[in-house]
This record gives C-alpha cells, sequence and structure tokens, in this order.
C-alpha cells in the first residue's frame, strides 16, 4: 500500500467507514479494512478432499492454516486462471458466531476506500445478480456502485462448518 493509501486508512474521518475494494468480473465489492489482516499476491493452496467446489484449498500463513475460497465460484461465475493481478485478501470475520480466518480471491483489489454513511444505501431486493442477503449495502462513487459485502452472510451455516473442519485438518 502506498504511504496515502495508509495514511486514509488509518485515519478515517467522522462518519466514514473505510473499506477494501476489489474487482471480481466487473463488478467492484467492498469488505470492511478493519476485517482484512493481509492482501497476498495468488499461490497455490492444497487441496482438501470433498471441500465445496467454491474451495481452493488451505494454504501456510506464517504457520497458520488459512483456507482460501474462490469468490468468483461462490457467487455464481466461472471459476478463472489466476492472473498477475489475482490476490488473496486475508480476512478474519464472524461466521455463525465465532471469528474465522479465511482467504478470499479476487480478481484485483483495487484501493481503500471511504465512504460515509450517506453515500451507502441498502441492499436492494431485485435487480441484483448477487444474492441480497450477501449485500450490507451498495455504495455510491461517482457514478459507479460499490457493492459492500455482509462477510458473515456470505457464508451459509454448512460453509462456516466446512471452513472450521478445513482449518482443523491442518
Amino acid at each position: 500500500m502506498s504511504q496515502a493509501v495508509a495514511r486514509a486508512a488509518a485515519e478515517p474521518a467522522a462518519g466514514e467507514g473505510q473499506y477494501v475494494t476489489l474487482g471480481i468480473a466487473e463488478e467492484v465489492f467492498a469488505v470492511p479494512v478493519e476485517s482484512v489482516l493481509e492482501i497476498l499476491d495468488m499461490r497455490k493452496a492444497s487441496r482438501i478432499p470433498e471441500a465445496p467446489p467454491y474451495m481452493l484449498g488451505l494454504i501456510d500463513l506464517r504457520g497458520r492454516s488459512v483456507p482460501v475460497l474462490d469468490l468468483r465460484t461462490k457467487l455464481g461465475l466461472p471459476s478463472l486462471a489466476a492472473t498477475d493481478s489475482t490476490r488473496i485478501l486475508v480476512i478474519e470475520a464472524m461466521i455463525s458466531g465465532r471469528p474465522l480466518v479465511l482467504g478470499l480471491v479476487a480478481d484485483r483489489v483495487i484501493e481503500v476506500l471511504a465512504l460515509s454513511s450517506g453515500d451507502i444505501e441498502a441492499a436492494p431486493e431485485i435487480g441484483v445478480r448477487w444474492r441480497s442477503d450477501y449485500i450490507r449495502g451498495v455504495g455510491r462513487r461517482d457514478a459507479s456502485f460499490i457493492i459492500i459485502f455482509d462477510l458473515p452472510r456470505l457464508f451459509s451455516a454448512a460453509d462456516a462448518a466446512a471452513l472450521q473442519s478445513s482449518a482443523a485438518l491442518a
């Protein structure tokens, strides 16, 4: 991260939230910056037998096993081969009432962005390609939209069980 971006992430203005924006296909999504532990270049994950199709496997992060998920597959998009801009966002989220560290594969990471509460609308009930319960809100920036993930709801109870058991395998 550049020094200016790091400074902006460290000093949010009153009434603003900080988000890491990521691209998947043509869409721009966001996760709260406080959930992001690290952003990694893409690396090979060790497959886990009988894992859901969106789970790429486990990576080693300084001695800690981290399950890695393909957001494209999770959102119903076709999987793509990794490119130079493919990244893994290592996040910590409360899933089924438990903190869980996991990696989310995105086509690209764009920037850290401040959005005020006035720039965020409720998730639409219709007219979006994604399940609206995955969406915490929709941010506006100029003439474009940023879909803010509701991380705990992005993963079902079955997903959480699979993630927790895969992390326990390591």
